[in-house]
C-alpha cells in the first residue's frame, strides 16, 4: 500500500498558564497523537500550532523541540482567532504526516474539555 500525505488534529485545555503546564500538556497530547496513529518521526512533515489570546507563557514548537526531538520537523506557532464565547486556554495542532491509513483511518485527539471543541472527532 502506498503512503500517503494526511492530517492529524487535536487540541488540548491547560489548566494555569504556565510554561511547565504548557510543556506537559503538549508533550502529553503529541505522544497520545503519534501513539494512536503510529506515527513516527521520520513521517512527519510539519506541526502547525494554535493557541487561544490567553495562552502566552510558552511556544508548544519550542516543547515539540525540546522534548520529543522534532528539531528537523517544521513547526509553527499563530495565534487563534479570538471569537466571543469560545474555550479558553486551548492549544490546538494539525500534524501532516505520512501513513498508510485511509483518511477515515485517522485518530484525531482531543483532550479533556477540548472535546467540547470536536465531538464528533474525539476517541
Amino acid at each position: 500500500m502506498p503512503r500517503l500525505l494526511r492530517a492529524l488534529r487535536g487540541a488540548v485545555v491547560i489548566t494555569e498558564d504556565t510554561p511547565e503546564e504548557v510543556a506537559s500538556k503538549v508533550e502529553a497530547l503529541l505522544r497520545e497523537a503519534f501513539a494512536r496513529n503510529d506515527v513516527a518521526t521520520e513521517d512527519l512533515v510539519s506541526i502547525f500550532f494554535t493557541a487561544t489570546e490567553d495562552v502566552r507563557s510558552a511556544f508548544p514548537a519550542q516543547v515539540a523541540r525540546e522534548r520529543l526531538g522534532l528539531a528537523d520537523v517544521p513547526l509553527l506557532c499563530a495565534r487563534e482567532m479570538n471569537v466571543e464565547g469560545a474555550l479558553p486556554r486551548v492549544i490546538r495542532m494539525l500534524v501532516h504526516f505520512y501513513t498508510e491509513k485511509e483518511r477515515q483511518e485517522v485518530q484525531h485527539v482531543y483532550v479533556g474539555p477540548a472535546t467540547a471543541l470536536r465531538p464528533d472527532l474525539a476517541v
